[in-house]
């Protein structure tokens, strides 16, 4: 039985570094990691989806599909929910 590495795993099941697979595979994952990043620091405020939204301007609704990432949401909703919570972002960006 062969065995692999996790890179050659991922190469073989989700599609190499670079391709069109590959990418949308690991935007989405970084999404629900935001979405988790979000959950995590809203609960830890003990803050409800409700008030979270309250503090942003959006609903309780927009709050949920950001945390479970079911839903679009822009850039300057998510700056503006990690502000709320008191959270920094830092981002890497790389050519």
């Amino acid at each position: 039985m062969k065995t692999y590495s996790l890179d050659e795993a991922e190469d073989l099941l989700v599609g190499k570094k670079g391709t069109k697979e590959r990418d949308e595979y690991e935007f989405e994952l970084k999404l629900e990691l935001i979405g988790d990043i979000i959950k995590t620091a809203r609960i830890k405020r003990n803050l409800t989806q409700e008030q979270l939204g309250e503090l942003v301007g959006v609903k309780k609704a927009q709050i949920s599909r950001l945390e479970n990432s079911t839903g679009n949401v822009t850039f300057e909703t998510v700056i503006r929910i990690l502000d709320a919570l008191g959270a920094r972002l830092s981002l890497n960006l790389q050519m």
